[in-house]
């Protein structure tokens, strides 16, 4: 019933049976799913959704010395942990988005995807709490099973809850607060770790499994923002009288062979980027130690600079690209600017601040101008399937190239790990500048200013209502006469007076005892 009420209250012009000068009510802003404030509560939980997700992903990372050393592996079989994390997201985060969109929706998916980081997190602590590095792996698997099938459906909801000149910052913002979860990881595992070590009296596998059981509450706590976001979205679908993704359309998996050669270069770009980031991230503090003689506590946070620099960046870059756009010429930067970092790092001894601050930058703004340019190029009833499977395809990339880069560092070093992730971001440099010509020569709006896009959407929303209009008249011209519309016609023809307030193409308006 309070439901009902407040549905009521929304609904302008209805007076339930009262008389029209009874004031309506009035839902606060915050309560009402169409006012800003309302949404603004909607995105807090969206940004939290995936904190717990990217807290833990890169506990690997914040804890590589002690996960080598506790568990007695080397750093091929350390990265293991990253590519079981990527394995099952080459098929199912595509599949996640197909869900999304087909079987569960968007609300049901989302917590069934929490559920699985919780319980793959609790598998990792619980292999290192028993000593079985298998069993570790296990967990990353199904870690891995929600957490890409997870930002899938934190991308579908923010598609859903924001449009247009919002939607770069709304990404940007969501990008913040998972870099915050990221950065809190770099920097407070490895002091929890030592925490418990002196509680315990001493080290091992038994420490590390307790530590990371800690960092599993983050994962909880995401579970409670997707269960309440859940709440929030079927509360707005009733009150608002709208169907969930409801398009008139139907998604099929052969959809994929229809994608337009802008998205497939989109996923290219994204491949070949992100393997040059994450993959660093995951080796960077044992690199800062090695080649800058930095002390554990230094590498860790230098390795999380990149996080640290782009939680406060990433809205202000989707802002700027909101009201800017040119899309293509800010990711053609980014990614300029990171092959410069890694060049830097590879082959100078310059400050690591500086190149590390500099990747920091790049990544921020390579993600606010990439990710938004899917909504650009496929229809809205296919976006969950193209996230997924943009998502596929990156994970298919990080899985190869995190086993191949343990292999390169055990067997090269360092030094041709940079050269290999140089050759990478020119890779992506290359998909950009072929990006840019397609585009172009398809007349694309992925580069128009943000003025020129506005004024093609109000062309495009102005052609499709007169399509409306103009099939709404020729339904109505061809429309089978009823009955008593047969009889007035042929009463017409005869010469017989009709009634003055008869109309035509008003049925309801005729008077049957009149023509009796």
């Amino acid at each position: 019933m309070a439901l009902e009420d407040e549905q009521e209250a929304l609904l302008p012009g209805s007076d339930n049976g009262f008389s029209s000068s009874v004031p309506q009510r009035q839902m606060p802003a915050i309560c009402d799913p169409s006012r800003l404030a309302h949404r603004i509560v909607v995105l807090v939980l969206m940004c939290f959704l995936g904190f717990g997700s990217y807290f833990c992903y890169d506990n690997p990372s914040a804890l590589q010395t002690q996960v080598q050393l506790d568990m007695k592996v080397n750093t091929a079989d350390f990265m293991q942990l990253y590519a079981f994390y990527s394995w099952p997201n080459v098929i199912l985060c595509f599949f996640g988005g197909f869900l999304i969109d087909r079987v569960f929706g968007i609300r049901l998916g989302t917590i069934i995807f929490s559920l699985f980081v919780c319980v793959g997190q609790v598998i990792f602590a619980a292999g290192a709490l028993f000593n079985a590095f298998w069993l570790m792996e296990a967990g990353r698997l199904v870690f891995g099973i929600g957490g890409e099938s997870l930002a899938v459906a934190q991308n579908t909801y923010a598609v859903s809850w924001f449009k247009g000149k919002e939607l770069n910052l709304v990404f940007g913002l969501q990008l913040s607060m998972a870099r915050v979860g990221s950065t809190v990881n770099m920097n407070v595992m490895g002091l929890v770790y030592e925490q418990i070590k002196a509680a315990m009296g001493s080290t091992g596998y038994t420490t590390l499994g307790v530590t990371l059981m800690i960092g599993g509450v983050t994962c909880l706590f995401s579970l409670v923002c997707a269960l309440a976001l859940g709440y929030l979205d079927r509360r707005a679908e009733k009150i608002l009288n709208k169907e969930q993704g409801e398009t008139g359309e139907v998604i099929k998996l052969t959809d994929v062979k229809d994608f337009s050669l802008s998205l497939w270069l989109i996923f290219l770009i994204c491949v070949c980027y992100y393997v040059a980031v994450f993959p660093f991230i995951g080796l960077g503090k044992v690199f800062f130690i090695e080649k800058f003689q930095f002390s554990p506590v230094q590498a860790g946070a230098i390795n999380s600079v990149v996080y640290i620099i782009s939680a406060p960046l990433s809205p202000v870059f989707g802002f700027m690209v909101d009201r800017i756009g040119k899309n293509i010429i800010w990711v053609m930067c980014a990614v300029v600017a990171t092959l410069a970092a890694h060049l830097m790092l590879a082959f100078t001894l310059w400050n690591p601040w500086i190149a590390m601050s500099l990747l920091g930058v790049s990544y921020s703004l390579l993600a606010c101008a990439l990710w938004p340019m899917v909504a650009f190029v496929v229809p809205e009833h296919q976006l969950g399937t193209a996230y997924g499977f943009m998502q596929s395809i990156q994970n298919l990339g990080l899985a190869i190239i995190a086993i191949l880069a343990g292999v390169i560092l055990d067997s090269r070093g360092y030094l041709f790990l940079e050269v290999f992730f140089s050759a990478c971001i020119c890779m992506a440099i290359v998909a950009v500048v072929m990006l840019y010509f397609v585009n172009h020569l398809k007349g694309g709006d992925l580069n128009l200013s943000s003025w020129e896009r506005e004024k093609l959407q109000k062309q495009a929303a102005i052609e499709a209502e007169k399509q409306r209009l103009r099939r709404q008249n020729s339904e109505s011209r061809f429309r089978p006469l009823s009955a008593l519309e047969v009889r007035v016609r042929y009463l017409s023809r005869l010469g017989a007076q009709l009634p003055e307030h008869y109309c035509s193409h008003l049925s309801s308006l005729a008077h049957r005892s009149v023509l009796k």
